[in-house]
């Protein structure tokens, strides 16, 4: 399977910089995979866990974790290109607290994708006071800036690295 989980470490490292925020988020993760990283912030206290991932083994993977932990509610699954989800919730309204992508890391246009339409067209989907998170290669830098979304801090752990953005307040 292509699929590369994000590890246990690089997890653990994401929710203990978001510790104070993950109490009553909504959290994106973007393609989710095995939805490991959504479901550790629903059991975190997340309010919402929105699940993005369009290939249908992953798809299937999240249905089945989350029906093996016992979770009934409180998340969405969204069974569509990253780029169309993040189109459907912004016109429907929603509005997330925390977003975590991480793309394949050969699917290096999808970092600039995904980041310039959460900066840009997408904006709104941002709540005020929003982090979006980008796990990559270390030896991969991602832009300092896309659209409204400017970088605040890189942490890196192993050949893996975490950018976190926030957008500018209006």
């Amino acid at each position: 399977m292509d699929t590369r989980p994000t590890s246990d470490r690089l997890r653990e490292t994401v929710f203990n910089v978001l510790a104070a925020r993950i109490a009553d988020a909504v959290f994106l993760d973007l393609y989710a995979g095995s939805g490991a990283v959504g479901i550790e912030a629903l059991s975190r206290g997340a309010r919402e866990a929105i699940f993005v991932e369009q290939a249908e083994a992953p798809l299937r993977a999240i249905r089945a974790n989350l029906g093996t932990l016992g979770i009934r509610g409180g998340y969405a699954l969204e069974a569509r290109s990253v780029a169309a989800a993040l189109r459907n919730l912004t016109e429907r309204g929603r509005q997330a607290d925390i977003v975590f992508l991480d793309p394949p890391y050969a699917a290096v246009e999808q970092y600039a994708l995904t980041l310039g339409l959460l900066g840009g067209e997408c904006r709104a989907l941002l709540a005020p006071g929003a982090v979006a998170i980008a796990e990559h290669e270390k030896r991969r830098e991602l832009d300092e800036r896309y659209g409204a979304l400017g970088r605040t801090r890189v942490l890196t752990q192993g050949d893996a690295a975490l950018s976190f953005y926030r957008a500018e307040s209006e």
